[in-house]
């Protein structure tokens, strides 16, 4: 799962995937007596924002420190998150589907560990 190799769009995709992920998640706080749900803030805390506007910046350096920031976030996310962000994007594991079954890869392949 973390031995996947990102291209600048596909870090785009993932990035937004995860950005939505972590920004679903909510948590609870009082605030003067009250109990308030806030929305989750960890997306800001990984500089997720920072991360998208360098992979879609126009310049390709930047686009390249964009990769390089995601490709280094990327293997520190849980197991969960990042089986949902893949979830999310509609990647799936090839070797865990049935013989019989039509879809495509649209999995970056894996080598075979």
């Amino acid at each position: 799962m973390n031995s996947i190799e990102f291209t600048v769009d596909t870090a785009i995709e993932a990035a937004e995937a995860l950005q939505r992920t972590l920004a679903s998640r909510t948590h609870r706080k009082k605030v003067m007596g009250r109990e308030v749900t806030l929305p989750g803030q960890l997306g800001e805390a990984l500089r997720l924002p920072a991360i998208l506007a360098k992979l879609k910046s126009k310049q390709a350096r930047r686009r390249e420190d964009g990769l390089e920031d995601f490709q280094s976030l990327w293997p520190t996310l849980s197991p969960a998150t990042l089986e949902k962000v893949l979830d999310e994007m509609d990647w799936y594991d090839p070797r865990q589907l049935d013989w019989d079954d039509k879809r495509s890869n649209k999995r970056p392949p894996l080598p075979d560990a």
